[in-house]
């Protein structure tokens, strides 16, 4: 670790706010495909889990829908220093891993789904509509566990990532392509997201 690493590194230890515990990371199938891609992610978990990270996303958005089966079996194979649940736009069972990777699995699609498992618990009488909260819909989600902090890498935008979950979430963009990211990008990112005052909808 170089000289620069270390400072952030140092001033991130002694901030009086604390790291993130759930990181999430959005970047694109598009990204994979460039050479050490998959490193690079394998050095993310890293990094994550050295700074006291206890739990780390990762959303893959996914334009050829045909590529989401190799994606899945590459993604599930990452030497990780945590167990992986890959999980894709077909899968029912919801992730319950360290790391939670989700492959092609559109926000939008992930709350749909919930909501019409809601429904069908209406329909036979499980629960009243009155009732209905919105611990009934996370109970259906994939992927529950809300971030702390998305970090999105080479554009400004989301894409349809996690729209229920990341709603209080705060959110970090940089320029540097997913390729390039290096770990004083992740310390910078940590860094600014503990000088932040977290208001969670307030």
């Amino acid at each position: 670790m170089g000289l620069y690493d270390r400072y952030l590194a140092l001033r991130i230890r002694r901030h009086d706010a604390a790291p993130p515990d759930h990181v999430a990371l959005v970047i694109t199938e598009r990204d994979l495909l460039e050479q050490g891609a998959y490193d690079t992610l394998e050095r993310f978990f890293g990094w994550a889990f050295d700074l006291g990270a206890e739990r780390v996303t990762v959303y893959v958005s996914v334009l050829d829908e045909a590529a989401v089966p190799t994606l899945e079996r590459e993604l599930a194979d990452l030497a990780a220093p945590r167990n992986i649940a890959v999980r894709g736009p077909d899968d029912t069972e919801r992730a319950d891993a360290p790391i939670q990777v989700s492959v092609g699995l559109g926000g939008k699609h992930e709350f749909a789904k919930a909501v019409r498992a809601v429904a069908e618990r209406v329909e036979v009488g499980e629960i009243s509509p009155d009732d209905i909260d919105a611990a009934d819909v996370e109970d259906h989600l994939l992927f529950p566990a809300e971030p702390d902090l998305v970090i999105k890498t080479g554009a400004e935008r989301l894409s349809d990532f996690m729209i229920w979950q990341s709603v209080y979430s705060e959110l970090y963009f940089t320029d540097v392509n997913w390729r390039d990211v290096r770990k004083r990008d992740y310390l910078r990112a940590i860094l600014d997201y503990q000088n932040r005052q977290r208001r969670f909808g307030r």
